[in-house]
């Protein structure tokens, strides 16, 4: 663990930084598999909304 003694004598306890790392593009069969799951939200949430309106009581 990495100490540090500040004035007084108090002991000072820092966390383990992370190991960084350069982030990666995605693969065209991540990039199709976001649009796929992109479309198959929109379709729930429109689903969802044609539903609300057709069992709501507004005419």
């Amino acid at each position: 663990m990495p100490y540090t003694t500040e004035e007084g004598g108090r002991l000072n306890n820092f966390a383990k930084e992370p190991v960084v790392y350069q982030a990666e593009d995605p693969t065209g069969v991540e990039k199709r598999n976001y649009v796929v799951l992109g479309i198959v939200a929109a379709a729930l949430v429109g689903g969802l909304v044609f539903v609300a309106f057709s069992v709501s009581s507004v005419s």
